[in-house]
């Protein structure tokens, strides 16, 4: 099959992307699983933006975007984000997204750390959801796009007329070509042993850009939510929402103190990787990794009308957040850095593209702002879809490749993507352990080495481990590099 573009990851950001280009380009949007499986599905905060807000300004929100990045941020995404924020809010409020409003009629606007202002949108406590959702339901009405469910991308090449894809549905194989490709494959949180991420977040769409030569920068600056469920149980911890700082839960101790006075004038409400390291810090200090937030003395009805998600999944875990405190702690839960793009997504490989966060558009500097990764994901992709339609028709033809399915080969060994997962959780954790990354670099190589030159079945397994050892390698010597300060 031939298409204009591939368009892998159904997230926000692969959606709107769909939902912005041309009507004659021939798309194929590719969803590893099922796709409601993204992270986008998962964010609950809301989606940060100045939006008819009177007591609000572009340039407080782009302020708070670069103190939360340390200052490190790229000026001109910035300025793009919080001016094009307007626009694109106003694109989904009209693609049918229901934000959640005031009695006065008004938008309810709500704050999370870091920022100056009420300026998060949101839907109850859902708010990833409801634009996965609403993006999803126009997109399948668009003729000129193809969906595949749970259709695993197994490789791709670069040719001269584009790119070449192998894909795998149902155990069975299929080549497919395109004149330009978006990667919007999310995040990478299952490369560690907890995360806040889906079980598609693998870092497959970063491996593949890596090894068609696209630049990968920041891979290092990773964001562990100060505030995961704390059971240790599952791979994939409950995020309890910064928006429930926002609303007033205080941040306890195993002692039942709060203790964010001692690190940060902001208290609860200071920017994720301060309280992030504060927890690390408190946790030393005490010697105890117990850790509450507590909101029971907001009315609970109040709790229960904003925070409906979180209150059932809790109940399901014994605890009932208006009575209860919710014991926390970090995880990994978003990157801030990936494919380096341009302002308008492009890589560096002729034709690709990447947006949402497995790309690197330096909005984020070296931490990113509360509820700005749902906007970033439908600005940039909007403008990755505006550059291809410029290109549209600048192409011609398409160039096959034979791949190697491997069906005769043994399977991928078990028990690699374990032992890397541990590597990463004991060596690049909130606060690094320089010596333990020193010590784990070199069999991480070796797992990798082992990966990319074995002859292994082409299949989840093998493309979700090669993803798994290249992230950790990239991760782990960009670490190295940084603290030789090369």
């Amino acid at each position: 099959m031939q298409y204009d573009v591939i368009i892998a990851g159904a997230g926000a950001a692969g959606l709107y992307a769909a939902l912005n280009l041309p009507a004659e380009a021939k798309i194929l949007l590719l969803a590893k699983r099922e796709l409601s499986l993204c992270n986008t599905a998962l964010a609950q905060g809301g989606i940060a933006g100045v939006y008819h807000s009177p007591a609000d300004k572009t340039s407080l929100h782009e302020n708070d975007t670069y103190i939360a990045g340390g200052f490190q941020n790229n000026h001109r995404t910035v300025h793009m984000l919080v001016e094009e924020a307007a626009q694109d809010i106003g694109h989904i409020i009209e693609l049918g997204v229901d934000f959640d409003k005031q009695a006065d009629g008004d938008y309810h606007r709500t704050l999370e750390g870091g920022h100056s202002r009420r300026r998060i949108f949101h839907h109850k406590d859902a708010t990833g959801r409801e634009i996965a959702e609403k993006l999803l339901a126009h997109v399948k009405t668009l003729p000129n796009v193809d969906i595949r469910e749970s259709t695993l991308l197994c490789s791709i090449r670069k040719t001269k007329t584009g790119f070449s894809a192998l894909l795998l549905h149902d155990g069975q194989y299929e080549t497919v070509s395109s004149h330009f490709c978006i990667m919007a494959t999310g995040g990478i949180g299952r490369v560690y042993e907890f995360t806040t991420n889906s079980a598609i977040a693998t870092g497959d769409g970063i491996m593949f850009a890596y090894n068609m030569g696209a630049m990968i920068r920041g891979l290092s600056l990773i964001q562990f939510h100060p505030t995961a469920f704390n059971n240790r149980r599952t791979r994939e911890c409950f995020l309890i929402s910064e928006a429930v700082r926002g609303e007033g839960a205080y941040l306890l101790n195993c002692h039942g103190e709060r203790f964010m006075q001692h690190y940060d004038d902001r208290l609860e409400l200071a920017p994720r990787d301060v309280v992030s390291n504060a927890i690390v810090l408190e946790s030393r200090r005490t010697g105890s990794d117990e850790f509450y937030l507590d909101i029971t003395h907001k009315p609970a009805d109040e709790v229960k009308d904003r925070f409906p998600m979180i209150y059932r999944n809790l109940l399901e875990q014994g605890y009932d957040m208006t009575k209860d405190r919710i014991p926390v702690y970090p995880c990994q839960h978003y990157l801030m850095g990936g494919i380096q793009v341009d302002a308008e997504s492009r890589t560096k490989v002729k034709g690709l593209y990447a947006c949402g966060e497995c790309s690197n558009t330096g909005v984020h500097g070296n931490n990113r702002l509360a509820s700005n990764s749902l906007l970033e994901a439908l600005v940039f992709s909007r403008h990755a879809a505006r550059d291809i339609a410029a290109h549209l028709h600048d192409t011609e033809g398409f160039e096959a490749v034979t791949f190697d399915t491997c069906e005769d080969a043994p399977p991928v060994p078990h028990g690699i993507r374990t032992e890397l997962r541990k590597i990463l959780q004991e060596s690049y954790f909130v606060i690094p352990d320089g010596e333990k990354i020193r010590d784990n670099f070199g069999r991480v190589c070796t797992l990798l080495h082992q990966l990319e030159d074995g002859r292994y079945q082409i299949n989840a397994d093998q493309v979700e481990a090669r993803a798994t050892a290249t992230i950790a390698f990239l991760i782990l010597n960009e670490a190295l590099v940084e603290e030789k300060g090369v």
